[in-house]
């Protein structure tokens, strides 16, 4: 999921693992959509060796998840397009037209991280 910080013009990624069978968060990060940002996601995913791990078709996932474990489509990634929506309903900060923003990458990661494991 992508928000902008400040202004439209600095777009800033957040991404997460949840659990298939409880729905929790299970790590984030936010910062751009690059390897750097989604390996220390997949240090925590990859650790607690998944049966299964769904993913969109971003390039960076190839290197990142093992290729047994791994599944590339939509079907699996329902689960969290819904945690998205309820994410943009409860903080209304990550509502794309709101007059509500984050100007902070600090104050954004502390909110999510109340909001997740609070």
């Amino acid at each position: 999921m992508w928000i902008f910080l400040g202004n439209k013009h600095k777009p800033l990624w957040i991404g997460y693992a949840l659990d298939r069978k409880s729905k929790e968060v299970v790590a984030f990060n936010a910062g751009g959509r690059s390897i750097e940002m989604l390996s220390t996601i997949f240090k925590t995913v990859n650790s607690s060796s998944p049966s299964k791990v769904y993913t969109d078709y971003l390039v960076h996932y190839l290197s990142l998840v093992p290729c047994e474990v791994h599944v590339r489509g939509k079907r699996g990634t329902t689960h969290i397009e819904r945690h998205n929506m309820n994410l943009r309903t409860h903080l209304k900060r990550l509502n794309r037209k709101t007059i509500c923003f984050t100007r902070s990458a600090v104050i954004l990661y502390a909110i999510l991280k109340i909001y997740f494991w609070g």
